[in-house]
């Protein structure tokens, strides 16, 4: 059994999400999700949500160059959050559906893609 260490990992602090272009990433993440920008600067955009750090930039070399995780952003009403984001103009790959129940709520899921080809979520947990 490994010893205890002074290592305690306690939470995400940030995601990386590769883009080909901030500003227009930027539009999206702050006007279209409404995500806080804490800043900005030619290469790379910073947003924050409930403590989280989102990372948007431009790859500085070929191995951070891919499309990046599926990042899963829980809102409190599924569908008019999709109903709202459709309004937007985002395109949806699917209507929001039940992927699983967790108890007495039921787990649903909608995913589309940002500007820069990266797929997202919403998601939302829904009493039964």
């Amino acid at each position: 059994m490994p010893q205890s260490s002074a290592l305690s990992i306690r939470k995400l602090g940030q995601v990386s999400v590769p883009v080909k272009d901030v500003a227009r990433a930027v539009v999206f993440y702050r006007d279209v999700l409404e995500l806080k920008l804490l800043f900005q600067t030619g290469n790379m955009a910073i947003f924050e949500l409930d403590g989280l750090r989102l990372l948007f930039s431009v790859a500085e070399s070929p191995e951070f160059d891919h499309p990046g995780s599926v990042l899963y952003y829980d809102v409190p009403d599924i569908h008019a959050a999709y109903e709202l984001l459709r309004s937007r103009n985002v395109e949806f790959l699917g209507a929001p559906h039940a992927v699983g129940k967790l108890g007495a709520t039921e787990v649903w899921m909608a995913f589309c893609r940002d500007t820069e080809g990266n797929v997202l979520a919403i998601m939302s947990e829904v009493a039964v």
